[in-house]
């Protein structure tokens, strides 16, 4: 009988959920159609780790065919975070790192997680461990533009002020990097503007139907730190954001979020803003049909 692909933790947030999966699509190497995918891609999600071992996430551009694999089990990123990403350092040769593909034109993923064995001026080479596709759920449809090269700044927050409040509430997209013992992870999650409540410092993400696979919740039970990115896509700003998650599993909190199968609370412990990083501005989104099918938060009073 073949190993399960699942770390422990995803098995226990599996069992936790009451859902199960065989992991069918999870593979120690890119099928073609995954290595072809990649190669369409104007820009890659990435998670690596901080100097004190934290997930951080971030975005890599690129002109299409930035991302290559030249073997199953290797993918070539011709492109490098800049000095002022706060996951540069965290993206360096030995180190783990976890990667989603995602093209908002046509809601298709691939997630691959690995290690980079190689860090040069011209960009990175991964060692590709495990790779697996998504669905399409909950990702809105986006259709982008080249905007003209811009100097990018970067502040480090000393809180969520009223700016990143702002881009939070009004965000129909995030993406989450987490890790464990047995690598990082890069994920998506989706739904209606005001699917995370904030509140003061901390977020509050709902979680929907999906895969099964539980790899976010799976290794945030055995690491609870983690990493988000929020975009604006009208200005091609990044929020990157650190911090340590809890998960609601059950109870009544969960009535108030139509949909709502789990959540995440997230403390946010640091915070940067990026202005002018992205190369793109996006045109409005077409919500998926998923998205449609949930809700946003209903009036509460905070605990």
């Amino acid at each position: 009988m073949d190993a399960s692909p699942f770390h422990q933790g995803e098995l226990e947030a599996q069992a936790r959920a009451g859902e199960s999966s065989r992991g069918a699509g999870i593979r120690e190497f890119m099928p073609d159609q995954h290595r072809d995918f990649f190669a369409l891609l104007p820009y890659l999600f990435a998670a690596g780790r901080d100097a004190q071992g934290k997930p951080i996430a971030t975005i890599l551009t690129g002109p299409e065919g930035f991302v290559t694999s030249p073997t199953p089990q290797a993918l070539a990123i011709a492109a490098l975070p800049g000095l002022d990403d706060p996951a540069n350092a965290a993206l360096s040769a030995g180190a783990p790192i976890g990667m989603l593909g995602l093209d908002l034109r046509t809601r298709r993923r691939n997630r691959a997680n690995g290690i980079i064995n190689e860090r040069n001026g011209n960009g990175l080479k991964v060692a590709v461990s495990q790779s697996f596709g998504n669905c399409a759920k909950y990702i809105q449809v986006r259709q982008h533009e080249f905007a003209p090269a811009s100097a990018p700044t970067t502040e480090e927050l000393s809180g969520l002020d009223a700016a990143a409040n702002a881009l939070i509430a009004d965000s129909d997209t995030l993406f989450i990097a987490s890790g464990s013992e047995s690598g990082l992870d890069m994920s998506h999650r989706g739904g209606r503007p005001g699917f995370v409540r904030i509140e003061g410092g901390r977020l509050t993400v709902a979680d929907f139907a999906g895969n099964s696979y539980f790899n976010t919740f799976g290794n945030l039970l055995r690491e609870p730190a983690t990493s988000l990115l929020f975009i604006d896509f009208t200005r091609g700003d990044l929020l990157h954001l650190q911090g340590m998650a809890e998960i609601v599993w059950s109870g009544p909190e969960l009535a108030g979020l139509d949909g709502a199968k789990r959540l995440m609370h997230i403390a946010v412990t640091r915070a940067w803003r990026r202005k002018a990083a992205l190369p793109f501005r996006w045109a409005e989104p077409e919500p998926a049909p998923t998205t449609l099918a949930t809700g946003i938060w209903r009036h509460h009073e905070a605990a």
